[in-house]
């Protein structure tokens, strides 16, 4: 299950990329080339862009890439630094789940109003739905994080630091 989640949050976001500058490369030669332009795509692609970002998200916290503070943590080592590691995953894991509260009753109450979209007459609760499907990923990575951060012994977390450092290729 876990595996078949990574292969399509991955393909879904390689396929979106590529519709996306399919897209928007059309909107420019409609542009120039022709002096018109639907403006469809240009709709399209930024929603396309807002699913993206969202489903992005859940991608990168399984990646563990988001920008995070470490300068204060870093500083601790063994059963301080995995409680710390804990807590920041439980409230943050948090703060995903009121996201995604708020986001399922955003989505909900377009779809009762009935609104779409200018161009593509999309109804805009599919975009919106891009809010509490991120924030659905985000909660079962963090989810799966918490579990590894249980599981994993810290006794010797800084030197496992320094290693992984060394190992990394500068830019």
């Amino acid at each position: 299950m876990k595996k078949y989640f990574n292969r399509f949050e991955e393909g879904f976001l390689i396929a979106t990329l590529v519709l996306m500058v399919l897209l928007i490369f059309g909107q420019v030669v409609g542009r120039y080339v022709f002096q018109s332009a639907p403006s469809w795509t240009e709709e399209f692609a930024r929603y396309i862009h807002i699913f993206q970002v969202w489903i992005g998200a859940g991608y990168a916290v399984k990646l563990r890439e988001h920008i995070k503070v470490t300068a204060f943590v870093n500083i601790f080592n063994g059963a301080a630094r995995k409680i710390m590691d804990i807590a920041s995953t439980i409230i943050w894991f948090v703060l995903i789940v009121l996201v995604a509260v708020f986001g399922t009753q955003l989505v909900v109450a377009t779809l009762q109003y009935g609104q779409v979209s200018p161009a593509t007459q999309i109804p805009m609760w599919v975009v919106y739905l891009a809010v509490p499907l991120g924030s659905l990923s985000m909660a079962v990575r963090l989810i799966q994080q918490l579990i590894g951060i249980i599981r994993k012994d810290y006794s010797n977390i800084k030197e496992e630091e320094k290693a992984k450092e060394k190992e990394e290729v500068p830019l």
